[in-house]
């Protein structure tokens, strides 16, 4: 599902989201939509190798919590 740069913002600077976002699309875990409207409008989505690195990094997180619980 498309996502809007605008719900980003908190935090960010403008330059410093479009760098990023960029970064990520060359490294092909987004892909930019850009559209030929009034005012201008671009949409990013998580490509397959993107999907893959969320689940990944969701797989890390619980593996660190369940870590965590039979040590505390």
């Amino acid at each position: 599902m498309p996502v809007r740069n605008l719900k980003f913002r908190r935090g960010f600077s403008s330059k410093t989201l479009v760098k990023g976002l960029k970064k990520l699309d060359e490294c092909g875990i987004l892909e930019r939509q850009a559209y030929n409207e009034s005012p201008p409008r671009v949409e990013y989505r998580l490509t397959n190798k993107g999907q893959e690195l969320v689940e990944s990094v969701i797989n890390l997180l619980n593996w660190m919590k369940n870590g965590l619980k039979t040590r505390g």
